[in-house]
């Protein structure tokens, strides 16, 4: 079972989702809005790929942010705490399956392996 992460409003979301259910496979949907994301799941993904693949510097959430607020990123726990309040800023989906990263973001050709 694979558990999908990511706004529900999110078009690459969306694709990530359609594929999964065209491929007959199985899968939850946790919302960043509607069932929030805590500390510890974002320190958990990024001991498994790190900052530069999860934060998203190219989302308007990141570009409504202040220099300072920005700054606050250049450190692991900075980038959590970023995340922890604009959820938004992460980069979407995070697909995981046996609480395992399989992806970020949703590649032309699927998830490998499913």
């Amino acid at each position: 079972m694979y558990t999908v992460y990511g706004l529900a409003s999110c078009d690459t979301v969306r694709k990530a989702i359609k594929w999964l259910k065209e491929a007959n496979q199985s899968f939850q949907f946790h919302d960043f809005r509607k069932d929030g994301i805590d500390a510890q799941k974002i320190n958990d993904w990024l001991s498994q790929m790190g900052v530069a693949v999860l934060l998203n510097k190219k989302s308007a959430t990141w570009r409504g942010l202040n220099e300072a607020e920005q700054a606050k990123a250049a450190t692991e726990q900075g980038a959590i705490q970023l995340m922890t309040q604009h959820p938004a800023l992460i980069k979407r989906p995070v697909v995981e399956q046996h609480e395992k990263v399989i992806a970020v973001g949703f590649p032309a050709a699927g998830f490998g392996g499913v």
